[in-house]
């Protein structure tokens, strides 16, 4: 709230105070004649910093004679100068100390005003500022200069600067626009700075080149009701008149000819961001995005209005949140994968060897991510962007390169504002271990021959086969004592519990039987003797230096026994061995009910007997029947022994059986997960490939959720259908990034595994809407957690954790000389079958989208694209460039998500990105087509693209070169003076 700040002009004294004690004590030795223009920097920031005060300290009578003092100042008079100031901010400073809470109130009244004067915010922080300025310099006669614009404070004299070349229009003036949004955290009483250079200044704006300069202060552009507020344009030391500069609030024009009083004004760009999807500032778009850089421009339709465009680019916090988790659910998964293998019974010596190969595996991978994720966890927890010099930096392996969401906002007279959006990252691949040897897709197929065995299983098979193996290890103690127990009573005269007794065993042998009859035992036990018949007399070593000549008879137990023989192994085989265990125990109980049926004929035999008897009879018969009966149960041990030790041996054989077969079931899917992939370095690439590609993926879809939240049609969409992400490649297939183009098949590929759910999120702070990932590799769950009002509005199959499914396309144009090489001199199969195969699963999920949702808007024209695609595909044309357009609009009409890339992401993507919104604005939004060129040049020249090449290599400037770019596509090449 406002009443937590103070206001501006105390920090603004102490800050001038400590400024100009450091200037008093700095210049002692100087010549007495020292103009302002060559102090140093830290002097000249500090002087700047002076003026600033003066201009802050609304009760100083002596501020213009001060700001003239400044500007003429020779070294005495500046410290004349300086000892006014200090006496000024002394008395100041006492009276807002003796008057705070006064001048706090009149602060808050003073905003209240402004607030009401101009209808703008009520709070100290002007949210956003668009702004256009139209310069006149007298001086110049160049074609173009360069517009420096950039606010002034008391902490960073220059901050958020914003350059722009502007060319001469033909009235005379240089016109420029930019953009300050939340991110600047503008205040009303904040001042900005214009700047005019010579635009042939290659440096960072030197003053010996600076035409002119002027300020203005928000607080008196907000209160003005003219359309735009004219200054002077003044050279550096402040004496000559070189021009004049209009500075105006950006606006668009409105479309209803009769205008009311109340609809006079004009709609501001302050209203662009009024739909759910363009909350800027909201917790939700901070978990996807963040360090935003925007760029404005004003373009004219084919119908003389305007288009206002807002362009957009940010990191994502997600390029370092998802590859540390990603780690952690690694390290998860293989620590377990160990435990599981470790904890399988005593083994064969093959057997062994391959738990301690999977064992071996398992342990590299964990300590080579666990290294990663330290050094990881070092790096600050603001992190949110890698470098393009970075990428071959070991510890950043998993991280993506140079992420960015590019966003287009495009507002037009008739409508409040359309958001595209397409990420860009440098191509996910594995530069640490470089390309010597190819890229994955050649390492994988290289690798075939290592795999152990071609028998694999499923997770859920493997699963099953952990279950049973519990469960039989379970049972057959159960039965071993159910059986010992029933022995025992069998010399009893409790009758009644040796039924009992029967009626537990019955129960837990037809448990031990259900169990038993899975298919999965039956097939593992096939399986064990194919692979045992195709590997016999062959030999395998070990990770641990075990070299296993390889035989039928190397399995385990009972087994080896039937295996070892010469007849061929029948499925029947494993159904007579359970088969076995059911008619042993049915012996036993027919046994029992044999016996009991005895002992009740023999029970009424001696009751009649014992009716016909005298008195000394009766006491013999008395102790006849006793020693009968003793015989008769000495005789049911006897008869019952053989039969319990049957059931007990063919329980014996099942187990022995069904463990071996559900030890090879385990063994073998871990086996098929981990060393079947290759060596573990070929596995880590391919995780740490994975990971990059998955980071952009999840901030794609993110972004695409956040703009469809109020779309019904997108949202059946995402849980009948699922989500399309579209990868769109500019690698040559020559040298090196041939083998980049072979990790990003890959990778791409993998993703089709991965699905997302939509979750209710505990609390809006950003880390609670931060996306999580779940599950084991192959099977990876992203929950995007959504705020709980926004959650309540989904469908429900949505709110019900419905999984929804991602179907990854990648085509690929080489656009370089590299690709001129290859299409001359070298091969481009490659780009061609990935070309092939992604338009292939693209028409498939169109046609899957037509079935599942045929009143789907658009669907017509969608259908209608498919065709050109396939006959651009056709076309024998070197870098048809056009089946890159083609495969976007696709993505665009199915709501998917656009994923652009080239090496580095910074100079051939700019060039695609750019060449897209301006696409865009031309099919959509009618951009005239004489101002197209002139649309592209400016997004390249002054667009946010340079800022990122800026920030990755220090230059403004695209890294081609004259020649390189003679081999590009025509609407691919950057305008002159943009490269270098």
């Amino acid at each position: 709230m406002l009443q937590n700040h103070e206001p501006p002009e105390q920090s603004l004294l102490a800050t001038g105070s400590r400024g100009i004690k450091h200037l008093e004590t700095s210049r002692a030795g100087e010549p007495e004649r020292c103009n302002v223009r060559k102090l140093p920097e830290d002097g000249g920031r500090l002087i700047a910093l002076g003026a600033a005060i003066l201009s802050c300290v609304s009760h100083c009578a002596d501020r213009s004679s001060g700001l003239v003092a400044l500007r003429d100042a020779n070294m005495n008079s500046l410290r004349r100068g300086i000892t006014n100031l200090r006496t000024l901010i002394d008395s100041q400073s006492h009276r807002q100390h003796t008057h705070a809470a006064a001048e706090q109130g009149e602060w808050n009244n003073n905003l209240e005003d402004l607030a009401g004067a101009r209808g703008a915010l009520t709070g100290a922080i002007v949210p956003q500022l668009l702004l256009n300025v139209d310069c006149r310099v007298v001086v110049v006669t160049a074609a173009s200069v360069k517009i420096h614009v950039s606010t002034v404070d008391a902490y960073d004299v220059r901050k958020h600067c914003s350059t722009q070349t502007a060319k001469r229009s033909e009235d005379g003036a240089f016109r420029a626009s930019m953009c300050c949004c939340v991110d600047y955290k503008l205040q009303h009483h904040s001042r900005m700075e214009v700047r005019v250079y010579r635009e042939d200044d290659l440096r960072a704006h030197s003053k010996r080149n600076c035409l002119g300069f002027t300020s203005f202060s928000i607080r008196d552009l907000l209160r003005s009701k003219e359309p735009d507020s004219s200054l002077k344009l003044r050279t550096m030391d402040g004496v000559n008149e070189v021009g004049e500069v209009k500075v105006s609030r950006l606006q668009v024009e409105e479309e209803t000819e009769v205008k009311s009083p109340e609809n006079k004004s004009s709609v501001l760009c302050d209203a662009l961001h009024g739909s759910v999807q363009d909350k800027e500032n909201s917790p939700m778009m901070r978990a996807a995005l963040c360090s935003q850089v925007c760029k404005l421009y004003r373009f004219q339709t084919e119908d003389h209005r305007w288009l206002l465009v807002r362009e957009q680019m940010s990191e994502s916090p997600l390029s370092f949140s998802l590859p540390k988790q990603l780690l952690s659910v690694l390290i998860q998964e293989h620590t377990d994968r160990v435990l599981e293998v470790k904890e399988l019974c005593d083994l064969s010596p093959h057997w062994d060897g391959l738990r301690h190969d999977v064992i071996f595996h398992c342990n590299q991978l964990i300590s080579c991510y666990q290294q990663t994720q330290a050094e990881l966890h070092k790096l600050s927890t603001s992190s949110c962007f890698k470098a393009s010099s970075s990428k071959s930096d070991r510890h950043l392996q998993f991280i993506s390169t140079n992420l960015h969401s590019q966003r287009m906002e495009v507002t037009s007279p008739d409508s409040s504002g359309v958001w595209y959006e397409v990420i860009t990252f440098g191509a996910p691949a594995d530069h640490h271990h470089a390309f010597k040897h190819g890229g994955l897709k050649r390492l994988i197929s290289k690798h075939t021959d290592y795999r152990i065995s071609s028998v694999s299983y499923s997770r859920d098979e493997s699963c099953r086969a952990k279950e049973l193996l519990a469960s039989v290890a379970q049972l057959q103690p159960l039965i071993f004592g159910l059986a010992e127990e029933l022995l025992s009573i069998s010399v009893e005269e409790n009758f009644g519990r040796l039924q009992e007794v029967l009626d537990s065993l019955k129960e837990q042998t037809i448990l031990f039987i259900h169990a038993l009859k899975d298919e999965l035992v039956k097939s593992a036990l096939l399986d064990i003797h194919n692979q045992s018949t195709a590997n016999n007399g062959s030999s395998h070593v070990h990770s641990n230096g075990l070299l296993c000549e390889i035989s039928p008879g190397d399995q385990e137990g009972a087994l080896s026994l039937r295996l070892q023989e010469e007849r061929e192994y029948s499925e029947e085989e494993w159904g007579r061995t359970w088969a076995n265990v059911g008619k042993s125990l049915d012996c036993i109980i027919a046994m029992v009910d044999r016996l009991q049926g005895r002992e009740h004929l023999r029970q009424e035999q001696s009751s009649l007997e014992q009716q016909d008897s005298t008195g000394d009879t009766k006491s013999q018969n008395t102790a006849s029947p006793s020693s009968f009966s003793s015989s008769t149960v000495s005789s049911w041990q006897e008869q019952l022994l053989p039969l319990v030790v049957t059931l007990r041996d063919c329980v014996r054989d099942a187990v022995t059986n069904a463990r071996t077969a559900m030890t090879f079931v385990v063994l073998q899917g871990a086996v098929a997960v981990t060393v079947a992939q290759g060596p573990a370095q070929i596995v880590q690439r391919r995780h740490a490939v994975f990971s990059q590609a998955l980071s952009a993926l999840v901030c794609g879809f993110m972004l695409k959720l956040f703009g469809g939240l109020e779309d019904p049609e997108f949202l059946q969409q995402l849980h009948s259908v699922g989500i399309l992400a579209q990868f769109e490649g500019l690698l040559s297939t020559y040298g090196e990034e041939l083998g980049m183009l072979e990790d990003m098949e890959v990778g791409v590929a993998d993703l089709s595994s991965v699905a997302f759910t939509v979750t209710e999120a505990e609390s809006e702070r950003p880390d609670d809407l931060l996306p999580t990932l779940r599950g084991t590799w192959g099977g990876f769950v992203v929950d995007v957690p959504l705020p709980s009002e926004t959650f309540s509005s989904l469908p429900q199959e949505l709110k019900s954790g419905r999984l929804i499914g991602v179907e990854p396309v990648l085509f690929n144009i080489g656009i370089n000389q590299h690709q001129s090489l290859a299409e001359r001199f070298g091969d481009s199969s490659l780009q061609e079958r990935v070309n092939q195969q992604s338009c292939e699963r693209l028409k498939a999920y169109v046609n899957k989208l037509r079935d599942k949702l045929p009143q789907m808007a658009g669907i017509q024209s969608l259908l209608d694209l498919l065709p050109s695609l396939d006959r651009s595909m056709e076309t024998k044309k070197r870098k048809n460039v056009e089946v890159l357009w083609i495969a976007a609009s696709v993505c665009r009409k199915v709501n998917g998500v656009r994923l652009t890339s080239c090496k580095s992401a910074k100079d051939r993507t700019a060039m695609s990105v750019t060449l897209e919104q301006c696409m865009i604005l031309r099919e959509q939004h009618t951009l005239s087509k004489q101002h197209f060129s002139s649309a592209l040049d400016s997004m390249r020249r002054d667009g946010c693209r340079t800022e990122n090449v800026q920030k990755n290599v220090g230059s403004r400037k695209f890294a081609f070169s004259s020649v390189q770019l003679l081999t590009f596509p025509k609407l691919y090449r950057p305008p002159d003076g943009s490269y270098g």
